[in-house]
């Protein structure tokens, strides 16, 4: 798969394919949530709660514009590139409450290298929707494998979810821990152990 390092709005197809934000009809949504809540939405500590909790539901849910860049891998290199502890925020969306760690995110070039900025782009691009852990994993090892065309791909996530450790069991502290492999990193055992060792996990 030949790739140009000129691609501009990589992503806008897929947030072309989200519904558009209604910030109008997700305000007058919160103001009835308050008072469904037993909250008073007109008192004047919340008067403006709707329009905040609006804005910040559009932010969280809106992913940015990026030109995917590579570069002609003209050195042949064929090791690991990482790049570690990529911050990662979400929203469940079994509860719309956050989850929050981090990512590993690992590719043994083909004919082309990416610049390293743009794994954590990929990273927030799936991040910003309402989201599972194990799907957000697989959708950033699925959309590297599809564009880069790699020999292989790895992607691993440790987040805390606040629906586990603000209510039910209450597990402050504890993370979940995601992966996703393809090419050599999936099929070559010595390959995936150095991708696992890499990112601080055992396979």
């Amino acid at each position: 798969m030949a790739i140009s390092a000129d691609l501009e709005a990589v992503p806008l197809h897929i947030v072309a394919s989200r519904a558009q934000i209604d910030l109008p009809a997700a305000e007058r949504a919160v103001a009835d949530l308050l008072k469904a809540l037993g909250r008073d939405p007109q008192s004047s500590h919340l008067a403006e709660t709707p329009r905040r909790v609006a804005n910040a539901y559009a932010e969280m849910l809106t992913p940015r514009e990026f030109a995917l860049t590579t570069f002609p891998n003209d050195e042949g290199y064929d090791e690991l590139v990482l790049a570690k502890d990529i911050p990662v925020q979400s929203l469940c969306e079994h509860h719309l409450l956050p989850f929050q760690g981090v990512a590993h995110v690992g590719y043994l070039p083909g004919e082309r290298i990416l610049g390293l900025s743009k794994l954590a782009r990929v990273v927030e691009l799936f991040a910003r929707d309402f989201q599972v852990q194990e799907r957000l994993t697989k959708q950033v090892a699925d959309w590297l494998q599809d564009h880069l065309a790699p020999q292989g791909v790895g992607v691993v996530i440790e987040a805390e979810h606040q629906c586990m450790s603000l209510r039910g069991v209450r597990a402050v502290g504890s993370k979940t821990v995601t992966s996703a492999l393809h090419g050599i990193l999936r099929d070559k055992p010595s390959s995936r152990q150095e991708f696992f060792a890499l990112t601080g996990l055992t396979p």
